[in-house]
C-alpha cells in the first residue's frame, strides 16, 4: 500500500471512490476529464464567495485557479464550487440589508452540504465580503477537515481632489449632500472614483477586521489577509495555500486543532488593537459555537478591555489596508501584541507552527507609522468596547477608536425600524444632545439584524456625528463613527428594555466604565413591560421567516443550530 492509498483510506472521499461499488460514481468523475490517479487522490473543496454583486468578490474566481494549481502541485485533486454572498454596500440603506447577517449562515451551511454531499477530504476557502468571511470559517471548524483560509483582499483607495477616498467617504457625503455642503456635480464625481479596483472595502471595515481574525487565529497563512486585491502577490498566497493543505491532510491537523478559547482570545485581541467593526463581537462568538467552545459578546469585551488600540486606521484613523500591509501587515500587528503580553505565542496556526513560530522572524519596522508600538498605545484599552446596564443586561458593543467623547448623556428619541430614522435624519427632525434609539431591528425583530451605515454617515455627513448618539438592538457597518452603540440585547423583538423606552426617557452612555442605562426605575421597567405586545413580523415565509424562528440572541453571536456541544459525529471522522 503505497502512501496515497494509505492516506485515502482514512479520508471521507474514499466512500465516493474506493472499491467495485462505487464504480458508478467513479464513471461522473471520468466524465469531468479526471484520471484514475487524481480520482484516488485526496478530494480538495476549493470553496469561493466569487459573484458580480460588488468588487469585494470578482477576484475570487481568479485566485480559486491557482489555489487549484497549488493543490494539484501537492498531489491532491481540486474541486472547485462557489456559494452565495449578500454585499453589505449594496445592500445597505434598504430591506435588502435584512438578507445580509442570514446570508452567514448560507454560506457555512451551503459549503457545509457541499462537502459532506460530495465527501471532499479537506476545504480551501476564499471570502471577500463581510459576512463571506465568518461564514466561511464556521463551515471550516463545523466539519473539521483540513482547512485554509484566504481573504480575496481589500479594494485601493480612490482619489478625490487630490485626496484618498473610500466608500465610507461616498456615504459620508449623502448627509453633506443633504444640507447642502456638496454640490451635485461633486457627488458624482466621487462616486465614480472611490472605488477604482476589484476588492472588499479598503479601511479596518468588517470585512478587513475579519480578515485580521483569519491570520490571528491560525486559520490563514501569515501575510494572506494583507494583499490588496489586485495584487499579483495574492496568486502566491493562493498557490502556496494549495500545496499547504495538502500537508495539513497528511498531518491532519484540523480546525478544532487550531481555533482554542486561546486563539479566540487573539483573534479579539487583534479586533481591539486594530479599531476594528464592532461586527467582530458577532462572529467570534459563531465561530466559538462551531467549536462548542462558550465565548460569548463579553468574553470578546473583556479581551478587548484589556487590549490597547495601535493601528492607525480608518474609520477612526488615517490608514487603510494596504497601508498596513505595505508597512509589515498583520504580523506587523501581532508582532508587538506578542512582545508585550498581548496574545497567547502558544497557539497553532495552519502553517502546522504555532503563532510565536510564525512571528520569530518578524522585524519591527521603525519607518512607518501605521501601527504603534504596543507599549505606545494610540489609547490603552481597545478600540472596541463592551457595554451592560438596565438597558442592556445582554450587552452592547460601541466602537471607541479615534473619538474623543467616551460619555453621552440626553433625551430618547425612538424609531422602530432603520427607514424611520434615516428620513428624521435626513430632514433634520432630530436636535443635538438627543439619543436616537432603532429598534426592532434584532436578529428576530428584523429580521436579520440590520446594518446603519446610511442613517450613521448622513448624521456625520452633517456634522452631527458627536453631537448626538444612536442605540441599536441592530448592527453597525464597521465603517461607522461617533457615539454608535449595537447589538443591544435582549432586542425589542422579545420584550428587551430597548422596546420599553420612551421619547424624553433619559439614556445613559459611559463607554470608560461599559455601562448602558435609561434612568428608569426597575419598577417602571416592569410596569412597561407588562403593557408591552409584540410585534407581528412583515415576513410570513421564505427563508427570513425560516430565519427568525431559529436565531439566537446577539450575546451568543445569532446562530441558528445547537453547535458543537451538542454535535454527536464530526463530518471529518465519517
Amino acid at each position: 500500500m503505497d502512501a496515497k492509498t494509505s492516506l485515502k483510506s482514512r479520508l471521507p472521499s474514499r466512500h465516493v471512490t474506493e472499491g467495485p461499488e462505487r464504480a458508478p460514481h467513479r464513471s461522473y468523475y471520468y466524465a469531468m476529464g479526471l484520471t484514475s490517479g487524481q480520482i484516488h487522490q485526496p478530494f480538495v473543496g476549493v470553496a469561493s464567495c466569487w459573484n458580480e454583486a460588488a468588487p469585494c468578490n470578482i477576484a475570487l474566481m481568479r485566485q480559486a485557479q491557482a489555489v487549484k494549481k497549488g493543490v494539484a502541485a501537492g498531489g491532491g485533486t481540486p474541486r472547485e464550487f462557489c456559494t452565495i454572498t449578500v454585499t453589505d454596500g449594496i445592500a445597505m440603506g434598504h430591506a435588502g440589508m435584512k438578507s445580509s447577517l442570514p446570508s452567514r449562515e448560507v454560506i457555512a451551511d451551503s459549503v457545509e452540504l457541499t462537502m459532506r454531499g460530495h465527501a471532499y477530504d479537506a476545504l480551501v476557502g476564499i471570502a471577500g465580503c463581510d459576512k463571506s468571511l465568518p461564514g466561511m470559517m464556521m463551515a471550516m471548524v463545523r466539519l473539521n477537515v483540513p482547512a485554509i483560509f484566504i481573504y480575496g483582499g481589500s479594494i485601493l483607495p480612490g482619489t478625490f481632489k487630490g485626496k484618498p477616498v473610500t466608500v465610507q467617504d461616498v456615504f459620508e457625503a449623502v448627509g453633506k449632500h443633504s444640507v447642502g455642503d456638496m454640490s451635485d456635480a461633486d457627488l458624482n464625481a466621487l462616486e465614480q472614483v472611490a472605488c477604482p479596483s476589484a476588492g472588499a472595502c479598503g479601511a479596518q471595515f468588517t470585512a478587513n477586521t475579519m480578515a485580521t481574525v483569519s491570520e490571528a487565529i491560525g486559520l490563514a497563512l501569515p501575510y494572506s489577509a494583507g494583499a490588496p486585491a489586485p495584487y499579483e502577490i495574492r496568486d502566491a498566497f493562493c498557490m502556496t495555500a494549495g500545496e499547504q493543505i495538502m500537508d495539513l491532510i497528511a498531518s491532519n491537523l484540523r480546525p478544532r486543532d487550531i481555533v482554542t478559547r486561546k486563539a479566540l482570545e487573539n483573534a479579539a485581541a487583534t479586533v481591539a488593537a486594530s479599531g476594528g467593526s464592532t461586527n467582530a463581537a458577532l462572529h467570534l462568538p459563531a465561530i466559538a459555537h462551531e467549536c462548542g467552545i462558550k465565548f460569548d459578546l463579553f468574553d470578546v469585551a473583556e479581551v478587548f478591555k484589556r487590549t490597547p488600540y495601535i493601528a492607525d486606521l480608518k474609520p477612526g484613523g488615517r490608514y487603510v489596508a494596504k497601508d498596513m500591509f505595505e508597512a509589515g501587515g498583520v504580523p506587523l500587528l501581532m508582532k508587538t501584541l506578542l512582545d508585550h503580553g498581548f496574545l497567547h505565542g502558544e497557539c497553532m496556526t495552519v502553517t502546522g507552527r504555532t503563532i510565536a513560530e510564525n512571528l520569530k522572524s518578524v522585524k519591527w519596522n521603525p519607518d512607518q507609522d501605521v501601527v504603534r508600538p504596543a507599549n505606545k498605545p494610540l489609547s490603552p484599552t481597545g478600540g472596541v468596547v463592551g457595554l451592560k446596564g438596565n438597558l442592556a443586561p445582554e450587552g452592547a458593543i460601541v466602537k471607541v477608536a479615534g473619538m474623543e467623547q467616551l460619555k453621552f448623556s440626553g433625551p430618547a428619541r425612538c424609531f422602530d425600524g432603520e427607514e424611520a430614522c434615516f428620513k428624521a435624519v435626513k430632514e433634520k427632525k432630530y436636535k443635538e444632545g438627543e439619543v436616537l434609539v432603532i429598534r426592532y431591528e434584532g436578529p428576530r425583530g428584523g429580521p436579520g439584524m440590520r446594518e446603519m451605515l446610511s442613517t450613521t454617515a448622513a448624521l456625520y455627513g452633517q456634522g452631527m456625528g458627536n453631537k448626538v448618539a444612536l442605540i441599536t438592538d441592530g448592527r453597525f457597518s464597521g465603517a461607522t463613527r461617533g457615539f454608535c452603540v449595537g447589538h443591544v440585547g435582549p432586542e425589542a423583538a422579545i420584550g428587551g428594555p430597548i422596546g420599553l423606552v420612551r421619547d424624553g426617557d433619559i439614556i445613559e452612555l459611559d463607554a470608560d466604565k461599559g455601562t448602558l442605562n435609561v434612568k428608569l426605575s426597575d419598577e417602571e421597567l416592569a410596569k412597561r413591560k407588562t403593557a408591552w405586545k409584540p410585534r407581528e413580523s412583515e415576513f410570513g415565509s421564505g427563508y427570513l421567516w425560516k430565519y427568525a424562528q431559529q436565531v439566537g440572541p446577539a450575546l451568543n453571536g445569532a446562530v441558528t443550530h445547537p453547535g458543537g456541544e451538542f454535535e454527536k459525529a464530526c463530518y471529518a471522522d465519517i
